[in-house]
């Protein structure tokens, strides 16, 4: 594709909302240091990742998308590789999430979201077995290995993700709707399973959910985390400490662990109030909603699928963070895409993006008297 047409064709509703996300964050990691005199560091690193992500994310949208098609499989062989590698590292905090080669680390998890919706969206493309009960036992066994692997680092947030994009993907190929109905029942009787499977930290957090101290009363251990998080909300106020000031400077009131990952829009909530999360959540719908459109134009299976993973992937993403932030959801661990400090995270949803935009930038198929007829496109 000749740059002309390339940048006159490119989604710039996606861009520019990614753009804007990835500032915002930048402005919620300089609010934590400056609660913690984190003396800049973390913003430093996340700028630097931010501008690799932008490249990272523009070059995978130059070569056509269908070209990855033939290494889906591949690219998901090597990030379930990379998944059972993390054990041969030695853990952090307790979790064998990282790859890390001195200064370099790498989170193999968040590389296993992007290639599961690639390698799901080839094996659906064009089979027909999915239709029927029986044929979803293979989607069920390519989306039950990560997340068997990624429960064992432990990471119950990020093995969350799957099971509702696959859920997704397989209503956007065509499978029957009662088929997937008998999925979420039999997803619902497993969670007594699931329960075996958490560690004495997860299962903690899901009981902390449920006994939530009183206004006043010292919180738990365990329910520590998610009470610092729901009172550094309330601060912000309707406006925000930006606009109406700190409510306290008890700085004790605003530590937060992990508030640049796990917290960030408790963080942007206090800062910028009801309006600054109205913005982040309203700039979410409209990545999501133009992903939408993007898979409704594209008459090429591959890259209908391929979109309609990437936009449930950054929607459940950003559903289950914001349930955790206001207490509707057992604390995860799971990143706010786009918006969250991690290199990682950052460079794997630019992935995802770039991978969006290649979609919007060639439908590459008409509808004609044949279906799926392939329109040849000059590159």
């Amino acid at each position: 594709m000749k740059p002309a047409a390339w940048f006159h064709r490119l989604p710039w509703s996606i861009v520019v909302c990614t753009t804007l996300l990835i500032g915002l964050g930048w402005l919620g990691i300089a609010r934590v240091e400056e609660l913690t005199d984190g003396g800049g560091r973390l913003l430093h690193r996340q700028i630097a990742y931010s501008v690799m992500a932008l490249f990272a994310m523009l070059g995978v949208s130059l070569p056509n998308y269908r070209i990855l098609c033939r290494f889906s499989y591949a690219l998901f062989l090597v990030a379930l590789a990379l998944l059972v590698a993390v054990y041969f590292f030695p853990p952090i905090n307790q979790a064998n999430r990282w790859i890390r080669i001195g200064p370099i680390g790498l989170q193999p998890s968040e590389l296993a979201k992007v290639t599961f919706v690639l390698a799901l969206a080839q094996y659906l493309m064009y089979r027909e077995n999915y239709r029927r009960l029986r044929g979803l036992a293979a989607p069920l066994a390519l989306t039950l290995v990560p997340v068997l692997l990624i429960l064992k680092e432990p990471d119950l947030g990020t093995a969350l993700v799957f099971l509702p994009v696959l859920f997704a993907m397989l209503f956007a190929a065509g499978a029957r709707r009662k088929d997937l109905a008998w999925m979420i029942v039999a997803g619902l009787l497993t969670l007594p399973l699931l329960w075996t499977q958490m560690s004495p930290d997860q299962k903690s957090r899901v009981t902390a959910l449920f006994d939530q101290p009183p206004p006043g009363q010292r919180p738990s251990d365990a329910a520590y985390q998610l009470y610092q998080a729901k009172q550094m909300r309330a601060m912000g106020g309707t406006w925000g400490s930006l606009v109406a000031g700190q409510l306290t400077e008890d700085q004790a009131a605003y530590r937060l662990p992990e508030a640049q990952s796990d917290f960030i829009l408790c963080v942007l909530g206090e800062r910028f109030g009801l309006p600054g999360l109205a913005l982040v959540l309203g700039l979410y719908v409209a990545l999501v909603w133009r992903g939408l459109v993007i898979a409704v134009e594209t008459r090429e299976p591959y890259g209908r699928l391929l979109a309609v993973g990437i936009a449930a992937l950054f929607a459940v993403e950003v559903l289950i963070h914001s349930g955790v932030s206001v207490g509707l959801l057992p604390i995860t661990g799971l990143s706010l895409p786009l918006v969250s400090y991690g290199g990682s995270g950052l460079l794997a949803h630019a992935l995802a993006i770039g991978l969006l935009l290649n979609v919007g930038l060639r439908p590459g198929y008409e509808v004609a008297n044949e279906p799926f007829r392939y329109v040849v496109e000059r590159d």
